[in-house]
């Protein structure tokens, strides 16, 4: 719980530290999307493996492995000297949270018997509550408190001293456990997607500053290359030993197709949002770190409220009609947003964005918690575990994207304004700021779109927990991964299929973004 909670904190509570670092390190644009995107990016790009790692060594040694470096690189963000140094130990604190992360719902999931474990992950639940709400007012505090003259350092700092106690207790209670059928490793395959995803998130967030050079388009084209690469040498690796990066025929059940679909554009429209939106606070209308903090609680406890209402009442009656109105709730709170932010001006107060953030938290925690679980409603037993790991790992993907896009959505628009005195600063801010909104609106439209393809109910959850049970009880243990071994509801956590298996889904991920 102490991983899990460190770890959300951690990707929420950067976003409204932003500005300061940007003021303090000179930090360039480019520099300032690539301290929110690598960190996703190298998540995405280890999440897969570092389940795999933690099934074929053991997920205590693994989990303690992840802790260690991650608590390592917070204290090299704290104490970075330049924006270079920044950048690379957020991608190092991205790879080490892909090794830590994956074993936190692994180890619970062998540790408590099935009977016991709703308990666990209700606790689960409330603390990504908790890490959702805490995460950007803690960064606040943190940033206006200016502790000892360090300004945004203590963001990280804090980290510390929770990492160092996280792993005190992780070597004295978790007990070590393995995976008796564990895939191996496709590090060629993270090794091309990485690739692929670097050269075309890396244009996008230098080529504005760089004019757009040729380079930079010649490398856009050249992923799709490398993803065709990828693409073909995983069907090699199907073949060879079984074990591949990406399991190619999940993408011939329709539901799952389209569900990944909707999950990279999703994670597309929280890149984009929640990084302009604190630049639009912050340097736009010159407001402080607390007061943006403080403006975005009602949108954390929005997202909370429904999506503990989505999963438990409104998603068992009404199927995917629940995401849909999410998707069009979100776009409308976009568009009353749009609105005031052109009505208000420079002049908007922080109890005049109440409105709009409320319809947009609420329709998103319409999305967030049931969407794992329809995508997985159709997927075969047996391909739970790799089904879930590739959801959450492109919602990552798609939300390092969503970042890199930020230079064409809202610093291009900046770039097009006279930006001399603090009044056409806020003027150009705002004006971004509403024209990367329509962008995330437009998205939106698309995700609704793409959500008819998702079956009308899912009876999943049903069927499987009481299969998952049966199961349990028959083994005498719960220690049951490998290739289908449990059913992806026997924790009764929306997100989370097949827990023991290699490819661990994680809620949280989607929640803190």
């Amino acid at each position: 719980m102490t991983a899990a909670f460190m770890d959300l904190v951690d990707v929420t509570i950067v976003n409204i530290a932003i500005p300061s670092i940007e003021r303090d390190l000179g930090a360039s644009f480019g520099a300032i999307q690539w301290i929110t995107a690598g960190y996703a990016l190298a998540f995405a790009a280890g999440l897969i493996t570092g389940g795999r790692l933690g099934d074929i060594y053991g997920r205590k040694r693994l989990f303690l492995i992840g802790i260690t470096g991650f608590t390592l690189a917070s204290a090299l963000c704290g104490f970075a000297a330049n924006e270079e140094m920044l950048v690379a130990s957020r991608l190092l604190q991205g790879a080490t949270a892909a090794l830590m992360v994956p074993q936190v719902l692994s180890i619970i999931h062998v540790t408590f018997p099935a009977h016991e474990r709703g308990k666990v992950f209700g606790l689960f639940g409330a603390i990504i509550g908790l890490g959702a709400v805490s995460g950007p007012l803690l960064g606040a505090l943190l940033t206006q408190w200016n502790l000892f003259g360090l300004e945004w350092r203590p963001i990280f700092l804090i980290n510390l001293p929770v990492g160092i106690a996280g792993l005190i207790l992780g070597r004295k209670f978790i007990t070590e456990s393995r995976a008796p059928k564990a895939l191996r490793l496709d590090l060629v395959g993270v090794a091309l997607v990485t690739l692929g995803l670097l050269m075309l998130i890396y244009p996008l967030t230098r080529g504005r500053e760089l004019g757009w050079p040729l380079w930079g388009h010649l490398c856009m084209v050249g992923s799709l290359v490398v993803f065709a690469l990828f693409l073909a040498y995983e069907k090699y690796k199907t073949r060879r030993d079984g074990s591949p990066l990406v399991e190619l025929s999940l993408f011939k059940v329709k539901s799952f197709a389209a569900g990944i679909a909707v999950q990279l554009t999703f994670g597309i429209v929280m890149g984009i949002f929640f990084l302009v939106w604190t630049m639009y606070m912050q340097t736009g209308l010159g407001w402080t770190p607390l007061r943006a903090g403080l403006t975005g609680v009602p949108f954390s406890i929005a997202v909370s409220t429904a999506a503990g209402m989505s999963v438990q009442t409104l998603v068992p009656r009404f199927g995917r009609k629940v995401l849909q109105a999410g998707a069009a709730t979100m776009a409308a709170g976009l568009l009353l947003y749009i609105w005031e932010a052109g009505r208000y001006g420079l002049e908007i107060n922080s109890w005049q964005m109440i409105p709009p953030l409320v319809i947009m938290g609420a329709g998103m925690g319409l999305i967030v918690a049931p969407l794992t679980d329809a995508v997985l409603s159709e997927v075969p037993r047996e391909h739970a575990g790799s089904a879930s790991g590739l959801i959450n790992t492109t919602g990552q993907m798609g939300n390092a994207l969503g970042l890199g896009l930020v230079s064409v959505v809202f610093f291009g628009t900046i770039d097009d304004r006279q930006t001399t005195t603090p009044t056409e600063v806020g003027t150009a801010f705002a004006e971004a700021f509403q024209n990367s909104l329509w962008w995330v609106a437009a998205v939106l439209v698309a995700i609704f779109a793409l959500m008819f393809a998702l079956p009308a109910r899912s009876k999943q959850h049903v069927e499987g927990a009481e299969n998952a049970e049966d199961s349990a009880d028959s083994d005498g243990s719960d220690d049951s991964e490998g290739p289908g071994a449990a059913s992806p509801d026997s924790v009764k956590v929306p997100g989370q299929a097949n827990p023991g298996q290699t490819d661990t889904g994680q809620v949280e991920p989607a929640l803190a973004h």
